[in-house]
């Protein structure tokens, strides 16, 4: 099955030197290039984690189908990226007649300026070749958007300095609409765009024509139109017009990731982690895992609002302001190596709050407070996946019998490891995340006080910032959140 032009025809640079060619719309264009590829077995959308059994067979069905289709979902679920993919199952390179403000097809030119010059000029045409990367065009929609801005507009300069009757199609400026033919127009936040503007988008999903001013003007556009929204706008009865809707091919929801592990996946593909400078920055599993958590307690909090919903953005920020956190640590106390710890999440809770919108009952409370809150259940979450097994009695022990444990923020791993080696059986037990005596220093000290932050969060032990860790009483229940320790810690007597 034909998936381009060979080489031979990319080196045409006029009309009479290219082949001959059976003509293809551009959504039989990708159709034939999206079954090449699932027949070689090719990656459809590389880099897209979580999508496989869900979105990516649906948008399958929908180019083979040669729909325009929509994607519906909640913030920072990949779908603009989604989208941008599709540039893939373009051929890599396409004729187009020379000057052409909307990339005319030398063989088929649809625009009265490419026609009269075919006419004029004949086999001498002069073509340049289009790569697929600019056939895709792309607008966020805004209320301020225009008519102008997406079809076209009459041009009185261009009629005055051409000498020509303002009816006449060459005294057109082309929007972005038609400036997308023979290529993809993708329209993000459908339902932002005004009423009369949706209108204007009727006859080009079905007829493929624009007019502008009331000109009787016929461009049969070749485009493959898609669009994203978020689901709530979708359906909101005034957001988007029933026609409009009526007339895309596929509605597609897209989705969070499904399990945990898509979710580190995700982020460990897109988070600047690589920090030159640093002999050895380690990143745990379990703060990994933390992380991920974090957002995805946040999107089942009724405290959040469900209509935002919470962008995967947010835990690949909150990771790399957890490294930032660990690297400033280092560079301060002139360590070359470091890990990451629980200490270095609520530090970073500028990563958190600015993508959270809150329901009532958060903005009463605050996003710090509902961010710390977060943080702590994730904790607990991964506490219980690697501890909850785990006999911690000579632990709580020492500290009902009156021990305490805090770290000063001049400490250095080599001091908090000894401080945390006065505590019965707390580094013994770091081997359930994989951590020994043979680990690094900062490994060790890490884990362990991953171990006290989940003794904390499960009422084993208390915390504050006064005292650090210490015995749980009960006579003075947690009331609310406690400030997190410092970012390092010692044991004092």
């Amino acid at each position: 099955m034909a998936s381009g032009y060979n080489p031979i025809m990319s080196k045409a640079q006029t009309l009479g030197e290219l082949q001959n060619r059976q003509r293809r719309g551009v959504r039989d264009e990708i159709r034939d290039n999206l079954i090449q590829k699932m027949s070689s077995g090719e990656e459809l959308f590389p880099g897209i984690v979580g999508y496989g059994d869900t979105v990516i067979p649906q948008v399958v069905n929908a180019l083979l189908s040669r729909h325009h289709f929509i994607l519906l979902g909640l913030r920072g679920q990949a779908k603009t990226r989604m989208l941008r993919g599709l540039t893939r199952f373009l051929d890599e390179e396409i004729p187009v007649i020379e000057g052409c403000e909307i990339h005319d097809d030398p063989h088929a030119p649809i625009c009265s300026a490419c026609k009269k010059l075919v006419a004029e000029k004949g086999v001498d045409t002069p073509l340049r070749w289009l790569h697929r990367e600019d056939r895709y065009v792309e607008k966020l929609a805004t209320p301020d958007v225009t008519i102008a801005d997406m079809i076209g507009d009459l041009d009185p300069i261009r009629a005055a300095r051409s000498g020509l009757d303002l009816s006449d199609e060459l005294t057109i400026h082309y929007g972005l609409v038609p400036r997308a033919h023979r290529g993809i127009f993708a329209i993000n936040e459908l339902p932002d765009l005004a009423g009369k503007i949706q209108v204007g988008l009727f006859n080009i999903l079905q007829e493929g024509d624009i007019q502008i001013k009331g000109y009787p003007l016929r461009l049969p556009l070749d485009i493959l139109m898609v669009f994203t929204a978020n689901p709530e706008d979708y359906t909101a009865r005034g957001r988007i017009i029933t026609p409009l809707k009526d007339r895309i091919g596929s509605e597609i929801r897209t989705h969070y990731p499904a399990t945990l592990e898509e979710s580190i996946a995700i982020t460990k593909d897109e988070a600047w982690t690589d920090r030159a400078g640093r002999d050895v920055l380690h990143i745990p599993h379990y703060l990994r895992e933390i992380v991920e958590e974090v957002a995805i307690q946040a999107r089942a909090d009724r405290r959040v609002d469900k209509r935002s919903g919470v962008s995967q953005r947010l835990p690949i920020s909150l990771l790399e302001s957890v490294i930032s956190n660990a690297e400033r640590r280092a560079i301060e106390r002139g360590e070359a190596a470091t890990a990451l710890r629980v200490s270095d999440v609520y530090a970073s809770l500028p990563a958190i709050t600015g993508k959270l919108e809150l329901e009532y009952e958060g903005e009463l409370k605050g996003a710090d407070v509902v961010a710390r809150d977060l943080i702590k259940r994730a904790i607990g979450e991964a506490f219980q996946k690697y501890a909850s097994s785990e006999d911690f009695e000579s632990v709580i022990e020492w500290f009902d019998g009156g021990g305490y444990c805090r770290v000063p923020e001049t400490a250095s791993s080599e001091e908090i490891l000894q401080a945390l080696s006065e505590i019965p059986g707390l580094l013994a037990r770091t081997s359930v995340v994989q951590v020994t005596e043979r680990s690094s220093t900062p490994e060790r000290v890490s884990a362990a006080e991953f171990l006290l932050e989940g003794l904390a969060g499960v009422k084993k032990i208390s915390r504050n910032h006064e005292r650090g860790y210490h015995r749980n009483e009960e006579r003075q229940p947690e009331v609310g959140y406690e400030e997190p320790l410092d970012h390092t810690k010692s044991h004092l007597n």
